[in-house]
Formats: structure tokens, C-alpha cells, sequence
């Protein structure tokens, strides 16, 4: 937030602590801010709970005595997230729906309408941080010239490494960027709490949510099982033997270890992972992590619906870092080929993916960008 002018600010307000102590921090920089709650879609089996969000959303802001607007995004949550969720799955691909969410939604509809309606900027409680840098060489051209140098927004994970976001934010881009705040990336979360108690806030206690907005705590193979209908199919161990049940493979990606029943158990009691799908057997083949024999893991990864966050393309005489999961290992990595739309990856050591999954590049802190792996 190292900008000297103020402005206006519209900070997406969910009712959460880290959306509030958000908007709190902007308040108390100086800006004018103004809260706006988004209302998206829920299911009809599943128990409507935005009533009470914005509710808590409505507690915070009145002892800050900023405005709250509601703006229903339910059509454009439905169709960009919800629908794309559930279409990758049945393609037997793995998707990530925050990362759609951000795209389609907060840094989409929500951005472009604030910008309509006289927003300066737009800010939201994620955990990441944008920073302007500027050329050392257009800086002493703007100095003899006397014309201001145009500032980079570049993006960092949070300082809070445990509740870094920028995984999820990679599709924005220098537009964004340049207009977007993230008030408490520079904070770990026991601080935001902590601010949020100083500041007074009612949320200063609530609980972070989890899970999709519209799935809540329901476990995702329950809610898609309500759109992709539940074949149960086997378990298959290295050797071919049948060893346990799933409820299809439709429901699983590459490395997952959650969701499928064993039945027969071995002398090794190590966790045990998906490594292999047969869509048309219906099978999933699972073995201890460390096992690369079944091809599960590769070295060489291409993406597609490239997006670069500063809007260049990065160099591939570098060595950047990937990372495949929210919270995953980061893999030393260079660019083998890229161009505006997509990239080709040559890791240093054997990574497991899955189509459909977002893959995200760092030069170090920085988050450059990412795609989709094909």
C-alpha cells in the first residue's frame, strides 16, 4: 500500500476477519473505502449461509461507519466456477475452482464493476502482496527528462507462508495489479487477529472458512456426486490386484490420497496415493508416493491459458520454481518454450499432476505467472 495519493477504495467484504481488517487497515491509511459483500451461488441441497455472511459483514462495517453494497454475482460465479468445475471433472481433469473464482469473479466482475462505478482501486483479504518497482534505467531517464517513470506492480506471497494465496492469483494481470491492494499480505494471521481485536471488530474470533464457498464443509466427491453419477469401481494395487473400492474415477486426480476404501491391507502401512486412472475400467491405481515405476510422476509439463502477471514473458535462460498444489513442493524448473499463451516446463526432478491443475511459476517471492497443465 505504498501509494502517497488516496483514493477509493472497494474492498470485497465475505464477513470474514481477513476481508475486515482489510478494509480496517484502508480506512485507517486514509482512503475512502467502501465494502461490498458478493453474493454467489449455493446449490439448492445445500443450506444457504450468505444471509449470515453478510450479516457479519454488516457488523463490521458499522462501527467503521463505511458503506455496504450487495452485488449479486450469482450468474457469474454459476457459469465461470461452478459449471467449469463440474465439466473438468466429468472430462476426467482436475480443476481448481479458487483459482477460476479469481478470475471470473473478484478480479472480474467484481473489478470491472467497481471500476464503472468510480472505484480507484478494488481490495481483498487474500494473502499475497503487490509491490511497484521501478526500471533503473527509465528512473535516470525520468530524471533528465523530468517525466514521472512508469511504476511495475509486481506480486510476492504473503509473508505469512502458511497462508500464502498467490497460488490462486496468478491469472492477474499488470491492469489488476496496478489497481488492486492486499492490506494484510504483509502480516502472518495471529497478527490480522490481533489487529482485528485492536481495531474492535465482531470477527475478530470467527473462525476461517473452509472449502468453496458453495460447498462449505460438504466433501467434494459428495457434491459432485449430485451432477456425475457414483460407479463404483476397484482399487488397484502395482501389481493389478484388487485391493479396495471407489465411488468412480471420475472423483479422483494423480496424487490424491483421500476418498477411496482399502479392503486389503498389506505389511506396509504407508500412505497410499493415486497414480493411475482407467477411465473406460473404471479403475484407480494407488502406491506408497515414492514408488515412480507406474510413470505417475514426470519431469516434463505443458500449460495452456498462459497468464503472466507483470505481462511479459518470462526468460527462458532462467531457472524459475513450479508449483503444481496449493501449499505444494516447489519444483526448480527452466521454460523450455513459451509465448503469450502457453509454456512448456522442464523440471529438475519428477513431479506428480494432473491435467485441468494450475501450474505456477516464482522467481523466487515473485509470483510471474502460471497456466493450465493440458
Amino acid at each position: 500500500m505504498n501509494r502517497k495519493s488516496k483514493g477509493k477504495v472497494y474492498v470485497g467484504m465475505s464477513g470474514g476477519v481477513d476481508s475486515s481488517v482489510s478494509a480496517a487497515l484502508l480506512q485507517k491509511a486514509g482512503y475512502d473505502v467502501t465494502g461490498v459483500f458478493m453474493k454467489v451461488w449455493q446449490p439448492d441441497f445445500l443450506p444457504c449461509t450468505w444471509r449470515e455472511e453478510r450479516l457479519d459483514a454488516m457488523r463490521v462495517s458499522a462501527p467503521l461507519g463505511i458503506p455496504l453494497l450487495t452485488w449479486d454475482f450469482e450468474k457469474e460465479y454459476k457459469e465461470g466456477v461452478a459449471d467449469y468445475m463440474i465439466a473438468e471433472y466429468r472430462q476426467g481433469r482436475t480443476p481448481n475452482p479458487d483459482v477460476m473464482c479469481n478470475r471470473e469473479v473478484k478480479f472480474g466482475a467484481f473489478f470491472r464493476r467497481a471500476m464503472k462505478e468510480g472505484a480507484d482501486f478494488v481490495a481483498t483479504g487474500h494473502y499475497a502482496k503487490v509491490v511497484c518497482v521501478q526500471d533503473a534505467n527509465q528512473l535516470i531517464r525520468s530524471q533528465k527528462s523530468k517525466v514521472k517513470s512508469e511504476c511495475k506492480h509486481r506480486m510476492l506471497k504473503g509473508v505469512d507462508d502458511t497462508k500464502d494465496q498467490s497460488y490462486f492469483l496468478w491469472t492477474l494481470g499488470k491492469e489488476q495489479l496496478s489497481k488492486t491492494f492486499f492490506p494484510i499480505g504483509g502480516y502472518k494471521k495471529s497478527q490480522v487477529r490481533a489487529l482485528a481485536k485492536k481495531f474492535g471488530l465482531p470477527v475478530a474470533e470467527k473462525k476461517d472458512s473452509q472449502g468453496l464457498c458453495f460447498v462449505g464443509k460438504l466433501d467434494m466427491k459428495d457434491f459432485l456426486a449430485n451432477y456425475i453419477e457414483e460407479k463404483e469401481g476397484s482399487v488397484l494395487n502395482g501389481k493389478g490386484e484388487i485391493i479396495g473400492t471407489h465411488r468412480g474415477t471420475y472423483f479422483f486426480t494423480l496424487g490424491e490420497r483421500h476418498g477411496f476404501m482399502v479392503t486389503k491391507k498389506g505389511t506396509d502401512d504407508a500412505p497410499l496415493y493415486v497414480v493411475a486412472k482407467d477411465f473406460e475400467k473404471n479403475t484407480i491405481t494407488v502406491a506408497p508416493h515414492t514408488k515412480k515405476a507406474l510413470g505417475c510422476a514426470s519431469q516434463e509439463l505443458r500449460a495452456e491459458q498462459a497468464s503472466f502477471c507483470s505481462g511479459t514473458i518470462p526468460d527462458t535462460a532462467r531457472k524459475y520454481t513450479a508449483q503444481v498444489r496449493y501449499h505444494g513442493e516447489q519444483y526448480k524448473c527452466k521454460i523450455a518454450s513459451v509465448n503469450e499463451n502457453s509454456f512448456s516446463l522442464r523440471l529438475e526432478k519428477p513431479a506428480v499432476f494432473d491435467a485441468g491443475q494450475s501450474v505456477v511459476l516464482y522467481d523466487g517471492k515473485e509470483c510471474i505467472g502460471g497456466g493450465i497443465v493440458g
